[in-house]
Formats: C-alpha cells, sequence, structure tokens
C-alpha cells in the first residue's frame, strides 16, 4: 500500500512540475538514461517519435510525440516504469467533474489540462487520472479528476 502512495504521489508531483515557474529544470542531470529503460521504452512505444530523454534526481523520462499526441513516459531511477502523462482538452472530464469544479472554483479559469495514466494493476488505484490546473489572478491551484468523477484539492501552485 505505500508503494501505492509513494508511486502516486510522485507521478503527480511529476506531472505539476509543468506549472512550476522553473519547471524543475535546475535538477536536472545530464547522466545517461538506463540500456533497459531505453530498451522498455522502445517495446512500449514503439510508434514514438522526437524522444527528448531526461534524468532528474527521482526519474528518466522520456518526452516524445506518439501518433500526434505529445507524452512524457516515466521510469524510476532503477528502470520501472511508473505512467506516462499528457495534455489534454477540458471536454475529456466528465461533466459531473466540470460542475464539481465550476462549484468549488468559481473565480478560476481552467488553464490546464494532463491526463496521467499508469500501469499498476491493483484495484484499489486508480490507473487513469487528470490534473487540473486552475488560475485567477491571486491565486493557481491543482486538482485531481479521478476515474468516478470525483474532484480533489491536490496542490496550491501560487
Amino acid at each position: 500500500m505505500n508503494k501505492i502512495f509513494i508511486t502516486i504521489a510522485t507521478i503527480g508531483l511529476l506531472a505539476t512540475g509543468a506549472y512550476a515557474a522553473d519547471g524543475g529544470k535546475k535538477a536536472e542531470k545530464t547522466t545517461t538514461v538506463s540500456y533497459s529503460v531505453q530498451n522498455q521504452f522502445n517495446a512500449d512505444f514503439s510508434d514514438a517519435t522526437n524522444v527528448v530523454w531526461t534524468i532528474t534526481p527521482n526519474t528518466q523520462k522520456a518526452s516524445f510525440t506518439d501518433n500526434g499526441v505529445k507524452m512524457t513516459a516515466f521510469y524510476s531511477l532503477q528502470g520501472e516504469y511508473m505512467g506516462v502523462t499528457q495534455d489534454v482538452t477540458y471536454s475529456e472530464i466528465s461533466a459531473k467533474a466540470k460542475k464539481q469544479i465550476t462549484d468549488k472554483y468559481k473565480d478560476y479559469d481552467v488553464n490546464e489540462v494532463i491526463k496521467l495514466v499508469t500501469n499498476d494493476s491493483n484495484v484499489n488505484f486508480d490507473q487513469t487520472v487528470y490534473f487540473v490546473d486552475l488560475k485567477n489572478p491571486q491565486s493557481e491551484v491543482l486538482v485531481r479528476v479521478t476515474p468516478s468523477s470525483d474532484v480533489y484539492f491536490f496542490k496550491q501552485v501560487k
């Protein structure tokens, strides 16, 4: 159970890195991606193009295009596949979740939506979640939308 929580938190924080002012670029290293991760990535995403690898203190990640869709795949430093993210439109969020967002965050505008898909087969773990970045002039927050269309505060960005 702890591994699941750590995986959720790690991937969630990785997905939110796009919203940080510096994008986490200061923490990136120029080390080489492991051979096993490159092989697994090539097997998992055989149609990937424009692949750019980045090593952070916690992950090996590949930003790429697959069938015209920009995505990012995350692997642990030990080579374990963690999940893949992609930018999506707000229209992919269910009507129930949109209503909750509108009710709870009346003064916010939708800035960006990221879809996170993991491969964890544990039935207690949500395999596909959405992170919605909401902004107003004073604040920016990130909320998580579960497959059951529940909306939860995830992180204060600004």
